[in-house]
C-alpha cells in the first residue's frame, strides 16, 4: 500500500485547480504507463531537465544509467529532484483559436535520490526495469553479468509528494461563438506499434515471440 500524499504548497495545482488530483491511485497509473520521464534538477546553479527511461517500485521512481552519467551521480548524492510524465490523449479543436486545447494526463513527482549498492537488489530492480519496458523479456534474454551490473547505476527516488493534472473534456467555446461556421470537435491520439523487424544477424529459425507480436501500452 502506498503512503499518503497530502496536498501542500509544493505539489498543489494552481492553474485550473479542478484538474488537480492527489490520490496516488490516480497518479501512479499515469506514471506506470510512461516509458520516459523528464528529470529536473539543479546542478552548479544551472537548471537541467533530462528525459530518461523510468520505472516505479512501490513509492519509488527508479532511474537507470551509466556510472559515468552526470545526472545519475548527482541524483546519488540525495539531491532534490522533480520528475514529470505527460500523455496527450486528444486535440481539442474549437471554433475560436483561443479555446483550442489538448486532453492530457500528467504527473509531477518530488523526492530525493539514493544509490542502490547491494548487487542482489540492483539485479532485482534491473529486472523490474526490463519488465516495465516489455513484459516477459527478462526471462527471454541474457541477464547482466558482474561487469555489466557494476557499470550500471540505479538510483531510486522516494516519492515524497506528487500530483496529477488531467483534462478529459470536449470543446468549450463561448456561447456567442457556437453559431460560427467552423468545424469543432475532438481528434483522439493513439500510439500504435508496428510489426516487429528481425535483427539482421538473427538466425532464421528463431521466431518473433508472441509477447513482441502483441505488444502494446
Amino acid at each position: 500500500m502506498s503512503t499518503p500524499n497530502p496536498k501542500t504548497k509544493r505539489n498543489k495545482v494552481i492553474r485550473v485547480p479542478e484538474r488537480g488530483h492527489y490520490d496516488r491511485n490516480i497518479i501512479y497509473p499515469i506514471v506506470d504507463e510512461a516509458l520516459i520521464g523528464h528529470v529536473g534538477f539543479v546542478m552548479d546553479e544551472q537548471p537541467i531537465v533530462i528525459p530518461t527511461l523510468i520505472a516505479r517500485d512501490s513509492d519509488y521512481i527508479l532511474l537507470h544509467g551509466s556510472e559515468a552519467s552526470r545526472m545519475m551521480r548527482h541524483m546519488a548524492t540525495g539531491a532534490p529532484v522533480c520528475i514529470t510524465v505527460t500523455h496527450t490523449d486528444a486535440l481539442i479543436l474549437a471554433r475560436s483559436a483561443f479555446h483550442h486545447s489538448v486532453n492530457y494526463r500528467s504527473a509531477m513527482l518530488f523526492g530525493t535520490g539514493e544509490k542502490v549498492e547491494e548487487p542482489e537488489e540492483k539485479m532485482r530492480l534491473t529486472a523490474l526495469f526490463m519488465e516495465k519496458l516489455i513484459p516477459q523479456r527478462w526471462d527471454d534474454s541474457r541477464i547482466p553479468n558482474e561487469k555489466e551490473l557494476k557499470a550500471t547505476m540505479i538510483v531510486r527516488v522516494y516519492i515524497e509528494q506528487a500530483s496529477a493534472k488531467i483534462r478529459n473534456a470536449g470543446v468549450k467555446d463561448d456561447a456567442e461563438d457556437l453559431g460560427l461556421p467552423y468545424w469543432a470537435g475532438i481528434l483522439p491520439i493513439q500510439t500504435v506499434y508496428g510489426p516487429a523487424i528481425n535483427d539482421e544477424l538473427l538466425p532464421s529459425h528463431i521466431p518473433i515471440p508472441e509477447y513482441v507480436r502483441s505488444y502494446g501500452r
